[in-house]
Formats: structure tokens, sequence, C-alpha cells
């Protein structure tokens, strides 16, 4: 019997195909089980969107870890710089140097800006005008933006928000 060459281009991609198709198998088995295993957004055993198992004896009893991070966001609160810039200070300020007709924030970034919480990612800020900037009080480790048409004070490390005076340049 006298093979032709088809014959054994068969036979070779047969051996071919074994590893591949071994390869194929494996990384299916292994992504389906990934797949299996994922419970999905975190909520794992119905414990997602606020329903914990924990803590069921003690009910109506704080674990203390609350405590302490109430305590540290007051204390963050407390520890930022105590400014005496009022809007009718500085509205007349703005207004003798043209720095009007600033666009206010939309509602549900302008409520983010508040004092003791941190600027919001990617909200455009823009530099004081030097010549407005040597008329408000100067703060070391704190820097004047304006914010929307807001006047806010920024430490420099944090970013945490120290003031907000609203509508200054509007």
């Amino acid at each position: 019997m006298t093979r032709t060459s088809s014959d054994r281009w068969c036979n070779m991609s047969k051996k071919k195909s074994v590893p591949v198709l071994l390869t194929l198998l494996s990384s299916l088995v292994f992504l389906s089980s990934y797949a299996i295993a994922n419970p999905g957004n975190g909520n794992g055993y119905g414990n997602g969107n606020g329903h914990s198992n924990n803590n069921h004896g003690n009910k109506g009893v704080g674990n203390g870890q609350n405590k302490a991070k109430n305590k540290n966001d007051r204390s963050s609160r407390d520890s930022l710089v105590s400014v005496n810039v009022t809007y009718d200070r500085v509205r007349p300020l703005a207004l003798n140097y043209g720095l009007t007709g600033y666009q206010s924030l939309p509602p549900g970034i302008a409520k983010n800006l508040v004092r003791g919480k941190p600027l919001p990612p990617g909200i455009a800020k823009k530099a004081v005008p030097a010549s407005l900037l040597g008329l408000l009080p100067s703060y070391p480790g704190y820097e004047w933006r304006i914010v929307g048409d807001d006047l806010v004070l920024v430490a420099l490390s944090t970013a945490i928000i120290a003031s907000v005076i609203n509508g200054v340049f509007e």
C-alpha cells in the first residue's frame, strides 16, 4: 500500500492538532472555572448592597470603627485653617478686576464642594489672578482657586477644601 501526499499531510495534521486541541481545551476549562467562581459586582453570598452577615448578635451596639472614623473626619475638618474672608469683602474685588461672568458648577458637582471634603477629581479649577491674589489673605500650605463661580481655599498637600465662598465670580 502506497501513501499519497495527502495521507502524509493528514497524519501530520493529526499529530499537530492534538497539542493545539489540548491547549484550547485546558484554557476553556480554566476560563469557565473563573467565570463560575466570580459572583460578580462583589455581591457574593447575598452580602452586597449593604446586606452583611456580621454583628448579628450585637444589634444596636456600634462596632467602634465608625466612631473612630467619625472622630478622624471631625479632626481633619477641625485642623483646617479658619478663614475670615466673606462674600461681602471679596465680591467687590472681583467686580473691580472684571472677574465676573463665570459659569456655576453643575448641581451634582457643586454639592461636593464643601469644607472638609477633597476637591472633586477632574474639576476645572483656575488660578486666581495675581492682582486679586495679593488682596486675599494667604495661609501657609493653602492656595486660593476659582472653581466655577466660587472662590475656594484648598490645602496643597491633601486637596481638602478649607473654605468655599459661593457665587463670588458670577
